[in-house]
């Protein structure tokens, strides 16, 4: 069964800002709950282009995550390649100009390889992106606060 995952947050910051910093996989142990970034292969045209993996360490987990969908200022996505027991997991977080800051949308969908585990997952995973939208949110308010 198909699980999903769907997180709002709003920043002060620009669009723009805020995609810079889901751009810059070395920011994210910054600013969210991950422990540390290595770009495993580099993508089209650039090092953290289409295509690109990325590899978060969280404890004994690790993340492998290939970027499918680059929108500056728009839509930054990636879809996990191994790692945790899942299948088909893909995240987008659309970017949406408001009132002169930006709607933050995290959004994700998996299936478990474990059948009857979903649930598990998407409730440890639910807490877990809203830390990292949490942390994406102070981060760039930090980045405009007077």
């Amino acid at each position: 069964m198909v699980q999903e995952i769907s997180v709002r947050g709003r920043t002060s910051a620009s669009a723009d800002a805020v995609y810079a910093l889901l751009r810059d996989g070395a920011s994210w142990p910054d600013w969210s709950p991950l422990g540390s970034f290595e770009l495993i292969s580099e993508g089209e045209g650039e090092p953290e282009g289409l295509g690109a993996v990325r590899l978060f360490r969280t404890g004994r987990t690790h993340s492998y995550e290939k970027i499918v969908a680059l929108e500056p200022g728009r839509r930054f996505g990636y879809a996990l390649e191994h790692g945790l027991p899942l299948r088909d997991y893909v995240a987008y977080v659309d970017l949406s100009p408001r009132d002169g800051g930006t709607e933050i949308h995290w959004h994700s969908t998996f299936t478990a390889k474990i059948p009857g585990t979903g649930w598990a997952y998407r409730w440890f995973l639910g807490v877990f992106v809203k830390r990292v939208v949490a942390g994406l949110v102070a981060a760039t308010d930090a980045r405009v606060a007077p």
